[in-house]
């Protein structure tokens, strides 16, 4: 009787035991499957679908922190080039201006005003005078906003006579504004902006 007894509770035990490792294993498979789901879910978000010419065309749309640094850099490029490409014409620098204090805070206006007030746009339209610039490169410093800069450009000064060469360097941080618009395209700002160096370096 006693050993009758004893094959149950054996029999029992070996039950109990392949009944947890089923219900482990029932676990496992469904947070396996639902990984998995939501795997394929988030991809599918990512894909998107694009119409082009009667041709269906498959695109995957990237985190933005993946083009950071090449967005900032290129909103940086632009808001100089739109402060400094200047033409000898009022009405073409003010529209050049404009555009690049969409693109930046008081420092930018306060940096504006000061050339303005030392004659240095006047002097340009009277000895009909072009600037042109070109952004070499900019170093981005940080990993969160706001990011500093330090962008390195060159300046060419063009008259009738001569074209002379400065060496440009200014520095700021560049701020997310969070949204999007026509003037500011890329939604960043760039504050505390100072021109560090801006010298001759060839004349000819």
């Amino acid at each position: 009787m006693f050993t009758h007894l004893k094959n149950i509770e054996t029999a029992f035990s070996h039950i109990k035991r392949f009944s947890l490792v089923l219900i482990t294993a029932n676990v496992f498979i469904t947070c396996f499957v639902i990984y998995l789901n939501n795997q394929a879910l988030r991809n599918a978000q990512q894909t998107v679908h694009i119409l082009y010419n009667g041709k269906v065309l498959e695109a995957i749309a990237a985190d933005r922190r993946v083009n950071l640094p090449v967005e900032l850099r290129d909103h940086i490029k632009t808001f100089h080039e739109e402060f400094f490409n200047l033409t000898p014409d009022d009405d073409a620098i003010q529209k050049g201006i404009t555009k690049a204090l969409y693109l930046a805070d008081e420092s930018a206006k306060h940096q504006y005003d000061n050339l303005k007030e030392s004659g240095y746009f006047n002097n340009l339209i009277s000895a009909n005078i072009s600037q042109q610039i070109t952004v070499d490169s900019t170093q981005l410093g940080g990993n969160q906003f706001p990011y500093t800069f330090t962008c390195f450009a060159t300046e060419k000064l063009v008259r009738s006579s001569s074209t002379a060469t400065r060496k440009l360097i200014t520095r700021g941080e560049v701020r997310d504004l969070g949204q999007q618009s026509d003037h500011n395209p890329h939604g960043f700002l760039i504050q505390h902006w100072q021109i560090i160096a801006n010298r001759d370096t060839l004349i000819k």
